[in-house]
C-alpha cells in the first residue's frame, strides 16, 4: 500500500510502499478514502507535538473510509461499514489500523470529504465549549483564529448553542467567512484593538484560543469575572505565560484542553461528542467548510496550505475513490 511518511523531522513527507497492516485485538482495518489535515500534523513533522512517534511514521490524524477486517473481540462494527476515526496517525495511507472504540459510523447523508473534515475540528470545539466550558445561551464567546480549521467550527457551534459570538481573524476576506458561519461581531486581528472592542461589547464570558501569544493576553484582559479561557493550541508559536494574579483577582477559569488526550483516558467523551455532532449534521445544522481537496501524492502541497495560512476551514487529502 502507499503511505505518506515522516522519515526525518522538518522535511517533506516521503511516499513509501508498505505492507498492509493486520488488525490486532480490539482493532479494525480501514480502507482509507479521505484524510483531514490539522495544525497538529505540522507539529508532528517538526517533532514538537505532544506525542512523538518513532520515525518513520505515517502522518494523518483523522480519516474516513470503509472497514475491511476486524480484529479479535470487536463488537458493534462490521466489514463494509463506513466509519470516521481520530487515529492520531496513519491517515495518509491506503489502509490504516485503528482502535474500534474510537470509530464512528458515518451516516449515508455524510460524504467522505465532510467526514474527514468533521471529527477533530468539530470535536475539539464541541468538547471545549460544551464539556469543558459549559457554554450557556446568551453568553458572549470570543473565538481567536476564527477562520481556521477549529476556529470556524467554534463560531458555528457557539452560534448553534445560543451564544453571542465575536470572531477574531486576520483580514477582511477571512472575517467574511466568519460572518457567513454565524459570527455576530468581527475583529480584525491585524489592525483592531481586541481588548477595547470586546470590553465595549460587554466583555467575554468564554474565550476559545488556538493561537496563543499576544492574542491570548489581550483576550484575557477583556474577560468578565468568572470567564472561562480555553487554551487549546499555539499557532502563533508563542505559549503565553498566564499571570496567576490576574486569574485570581478576576476569578477567571483557565481550562486546558488537549482534545486528543481523551482518546487514551476517556474515549467516551469523544464518541459521545461525535454522535451529538453527527445528529446535528444529519439535521442540516452543521456543514464543514473545506477550502481545498488534494490527492495523496500532493499531501506536501496540502500541508503547505496550512503552514502558509492560505486555507480557510479544512484541507482534506483524497486517498482513494
Amino acid at each position: 500500500m502507499r503511505a505518506m511518511q515522516v522519515t526525518a523531522y522538518d522535511q517533506p513527507l516521503q511516499l513509501q510502499e508498505l505492507e498492509i497492516p493486520v488488525p490486532g485485538p480490539g482493532e479494525v482495518l480501514v480502507k482509507v478514502e479521505t484524510c483531514g489535515l490539522n495544525f497538529g500534523d505540522l507539529l508532528l513533522i517538526k517533532g514538537t507535538y505532544q506525542e512523538k512517534p518513532a520515525l518513520p511514521f505515517t502522518l494523518g490524524m483523522e480519516l474516513a473510509g470503509t472497514v475491511t477486517a476486524l480484529g479479535a473481540g470487536v463488537d458493534g462494527l462490521e466489514t463494509g461499514q463506513r466509519i470516521a476515526a481520530y487515529s492520531g496517525f496513519h491517515g495518509l495511507a491506503d489502509y490504516a489500523v485503528v482502535p474500534a472504540d474510537i470509530c464512528v459510523a458515518i451516516p449515508d447523508e455524510m460524504n467522505a470529504v465532510d467526514a474527514a473534515a468533521f471529527l477533530i475540528a468539530y470535536g475539539t470545539s464541541h468538547v471545549a465549549l460544551d464539556y469543558k466550558a459549559r457554554l450557556q445561551p446568551g453568553e458572549r464567546l470570543l473565538v481567536l483564529g476564527a477562520s481556521g480549521g477549529v476556529g470556524l467550527t467554534a463560531v458555528e457551534l457557539g452560534k448553534l448553542m445560543g451564544a453571542e459570538v465575536i470572531a477574531c481573524a486576520r483580514g477582511q476576506a477571512k472575517l467574511d467567512i466568519c460572518r457567513a458561519a454565524g459570527a455576530d461581531h468581527l475583529i480584525d486581528s491585524e489592525v483592531d484593538d481586541i481588548r477595547e472592542i470586546v470590553k465595549a461589547l460587554g466583555g467575554a464570558d468564554v474565550v476559545y484560543d488556538p493561537i496563543g501569544g499576544d492574542l491570548f493576553k489581550a483576550a484575557m484582559r477583556a474577560c468578565n469575572p468568572e470567564a472561562r479561557l480555553l487554551p487549546l493550541g499555539f499557532a502563533s508559536g508563542e505559549v503565553p505565560q498566564i499571570p496567576a494574579n490576574i486569574v485570581m483577582v478576576k476569578n477567571l477559569n483557565v481550562l486546558g484542553l488537549f482534545w486528543g488526550g481523551y482518546k487514551k483516558f476517556k474515549p467516551k467523551v469523544l464518541t459521545d461528542s461525535f454522535r451529538a455532532l453527527i445528529d446535528w449534521y444529519v439535521a442540516g445544522k452543521l456543514k464543514p467548510h473545506v477550502s481545498h481537496v488534494l490527492p495523496l501524492e500532493q499531501a506536501n502541497e496540502a500541508l503547505e496550505l496550512l503552514r502558509s495560512r492560505k486555507a480557510t476551514g479544512k484541507v482534506v487529502v483524497r486517498v482513494s475513490d
